[in-house]
């Protein structure tokens, strides 16, 4: 059983199946009263498309979106996980091979250009399998 993420919003652009909608993402500390003094807090304004077949949905209505955690999970180990463990496996295999560091680090590095080539060419099958859908509130 997996669990649901859910984020309110509301919509700001429909483009026919398209649906545009804008999310705040806060911190814990950005509904304390003492935000005014504090720089730990923070707010950051979202926009998220997602693909919806309602016909009722109008601009400036309030919205859930929903996607599965298995789909957050996939996402953070393509764009994170993976590529981190990319360049950490070939920088240690290419340190021992090589005796210049920079030229190890620059080619580790340089390996992540393929790598989100590669993710590009699968852009849509991974936003078939990365979707969220709209549920109105």
């Amino acid at each position: 059983m997996s669990e649901r993420i859910e984020h309110s919003g509301f919509i700001t652009r429909i483009e026919g199946k398209n649906v545009q909608v804008q999310i705040i993402q806060m911190s814990a500390c950005s509904s304390c009263h003492a935000k005014g003094a504090c720089s730990a807090s923070d707010m950051d304004e979202k926009f998220v498309d997602v693909e919806s077949t309602d016909d009722t949905l109008k601009i400036g209505d309030m919205v859930n979106i929903v996607g599965e955690s298995s789909t957050g999970l996939l996402a953070v180990l393509l764009a994170f996980v993976i590529p981190f463990l990319l360049i950490l496996t070939s920088l240690f295999v290419l340190r021992r091979f090589l005796p210049n560091e920079a030229i190890s680090g620059t080619i580790s590095l340089s390996l992540l250009i393929p790598y989100y080539i590669i993710l590009s060419l699968f852009n849509k099958k991974l936003k078939k399998k990365l979707q969220f859908s709209i549920e109105k509130k």
